[in-house]
């Protein structure tokens, strides 16, 4: 898992993230989400991918668009 942080100033509620071809892991404080196509969608997944690649925006994105996660732990 790659550490996470916004490239913004603000502080984040992800800190890391493992991208797969089909899915991304993001983890915030405690739990990890697991966000694949078959669960959110090829566009969802892929902006986070972006995001997160970009340090900035990610932890954002998923709180305005509530994406639906395939797994949770």
């Amino acid at each position: 898992m790659e550490p996470y942080s916004s490239n913004s100033g603000k502080e984040s509620g992800a800190t890391g993230f493992e991208v797969g071809d089909d899915y991304i892991i993001i983890q915030f404080e405690k739990p990890c989400y697991k966000y694949t196509y078959s669960s959110c969608g090829r566009t969802h997944v892929e902006a986070m991918k972006r995001l997160a690649q970009g340090s900035r925006g990610l932890s954002t994105y998923v709180t305005q668009n509530r994406p639906p996660f395939e797994s949770k732990w």
